[in-house]
């Protein structure tokens, strides 16, 4: 069972700005998973769904873009939910440099 890691990033951004840098950006979302790299990435509107793999696993996950912030979903499979405090204050201190 996957343990959904969820953090919101907040930005002053347009749709387009926001879009471009995310896009940029995705590496460092895998970077802050042990040994993490992005396989595969599609955009659903304003939704990019993405997959990480880290440490064997496949972390299914989704940003989905609002006026105000990044709504971040990262989908931890059971080994990997161990570290999803971890995983969770990364995001969040780190998140907003996703965006620069």
């Amino acid at each position: 069972m996957a343990e959904p890691v969820t953090v919101d990033i907040p930005h002053k951004l347009d749709r387009a700005t926001l879009r471009d840098r995310i896009e940029r950006g995705l590496g460092k979302v895998a970077d802050m998973l042990p040994g993490g790299t992005v396989t595969e990435h599609h955009w659903e509107g304003d939704r990019l769904q993405f997959t990480v793999e880290a440490m064997g696993q496949r972390v299914a996950s989704t940003a989905e873009l609002f006026d105000d912030r990044v709504h971040l979903i990262v989908d931890l499979p059971p080994f990997l939910a161990l570290f999803a405090d971890k995983i969770r204050d990364k995001l969040q201190r780190k998140g907003p440099s996703l965006l620069k």
